[in-house]
């Protein structure tokens, strides 16, 4: 059984298809990633997948079971979702929205014990943020931003990590921590990528949507070819193999 489905997924707006007939499963233990235009409506699918934006018809499945048949607390104990853009959590330090994700854990009235502390503080310390522990959160750089959202997400402890483009404003080096970081999680993760090489990087199955449709699906091998994002993307490119990793490179071709 998939960990994740989405059945024949449908979201409109206006009599606007923006997500249209869109079906595919993510099993357990994959990285899978999601890839497309801008507008080809990345976005809107994944809010359908957590629950933001209600589909106008199909369903979306955890472990089998309707995601809107279940609780918001169940949900959140069964995905955490780090987004491109989040709050600026006035007033909070990261230890604060850190400690966040305890909340689906705990009942209404339940205050975090010293067990609790010391998770908080092994999952800082794990992802490199213990030494901001008192810092206002507004005042953090992105990268940073990102690397709390990760701890408060890998202290959710759920089985699905979803990511909405993460790494979108972030520089070269704290693109590449951040992914090495969920790598190494060893979670199943359904992330949406801007950049091309990064899915090719660091995802086992691709995903690709354009005006709303998946267009094709498979390994960034079989979906990464010079055919499909010169069609899909419509820009020109060449594609070969990362000399290092063997996962495949695209080389935009800016001049043409």
């Amino acid at each position: 059984m998939a960990l994740l489905s989405a059945q024949n997924l449908c979201w409109q707006v206006a009599n606007k298809p923006i997500v249209n007939d869109v079906s595919f499963d993510v099993h357990q233990g994959q990285f899978v990633g999601l890839i497309g235009p801008n507008g080809a409506g990345k976005s809107s699918l994944m809010r359908c997948l957590y629950r933001v934006n209600t589909p106008t018809s199909g369903q979306v499945s955890f472990a089998g079971k309707d995601v809107w048949q279940l609780s918001a607390k169940q949900n959140a104990k069964n995905m955490s979702v780090i987004l491109q853009e989040h709050s600026d959590h006035l007033g909070l330090t990261v230890r604060d929205v850190v400690s966040q994700g305890l909340t689906p854990h705990k009942s209404l009235f339940e205050w975090d014990n010293s067990q609790d502390g010391l998770l908080i503080n092994q999952v800082m310390s794990q992802v490199d943020v213990l030494g901001l522990s008192q810092s206002p959160f507004q005042t953090l750089s992105g990268g940073e931003k990102q690397r709390v959202m990760l701890a408060r997400a890998l202290i959710q402890n759920t089985e699905l990590l979803i990511m909405d483009e993460p790494t979108n404003h972030l520089d070269v080096h704290y693109q590449a921590d951040m992914m090495n970081q969920v790598k190494q999680i060893n979670k199943t993760v359904f992330a949406s990528f801007h950049d091309l090489n990064l899915a090719a990087a660091f995802c086992d199955y691709l995903l690709v949507l354009d005006k709303g449709c998946l267009v094709a699906s498979g390994s960034p091998q079989d979906v990464l070819t010079q055919d499909l994002i010169q069609s899909v993307f419509r820009t020109s490119v060449s594609v070969d193999v990362h000399p290092t990793h063997g996962h495949p490179r695209i080389t935009y071709h800016y001049h043409d």
